[in-house]
């Protein structure tokens, strides 16, 4: 179960809304929502979780590239909307090498696509992201830094918490409790 939420920074603080990610398929998909919940250029963030497994922040500031961080990659590789935002750049790989697996050809069983369970390897599993994707936090590290959240403090949030302790630090706490 994913909860996403939109926090828009106004000349009035924060305002939060729910947001609904049926049909979002791409990261300019996620760059538009966040883009639409203001009117100016202000500072837009997309935090969105998946039950306790990871969490994940975009950052959109105006027309400027959006900035990501997601706190267990290997864990949203195996999620939808965690795939959208591992981006290659993001996991530091040339897009298209041939020596690393494609998100995309990844089936949410950790198989890859027309490889069943007897596989000629025994060396290798199908299907294991480990090289592809790293366990552990990935992408901007300084995402919330100008906005009271350290990397330190970010690298420390679990997921299941994470939102409303980002929430509370930029003083959005309860403006992203109407929303939940």
């Amino acid at each position: 179960m994913y909860f996403a939420a939109l926090l828009a920074r106004t000349e009035d603080g924060w305002e939060a809304s729910d947001t609904e990610l049926d049909d979002v398929e791409t990261l300019s998909d996620f760059t538009d929502l966040a883009r639409e919940a203001t009117v100016d250029d202000d500072t837009v963030l997309l935090l969105i979780e998946q039950e306790d497994g990871w969490f994940g922040v975009v950052r959109v500031d105006g027309e400027e590239d959006p900035r990501i961080y997601v706190s267990d990659a290997a864990a949203a590789s195996r999620s939808s909307y965690g795939e959208i935002l591992l981006t290659d750049e993001l996991l530091g790989r040339e897009p298209g090498d041939p020596d690393v697996p494609d998100l995309d050809s990844l089936d949410l069983d950790g198989t890859e696509d027309g490889e069943g369970e007897d596989s000629d390897n025994d060396d290798e599993v199908p299907g294991t992201p480990g090289e592809a994707v790293p366990h552990g936090p990935v992408g901007d590290r300084e995402v919330l830094s100008d906005l009271g959240v350290g990397e330190k403090e970010l690298l420390a949030l679990h997921a299941g918490d994470a939102l409303n302790t980002i929430a509370e630090a930029l003083g959005a706490a309860e403006v992203l409790e109407t929303v939940r």
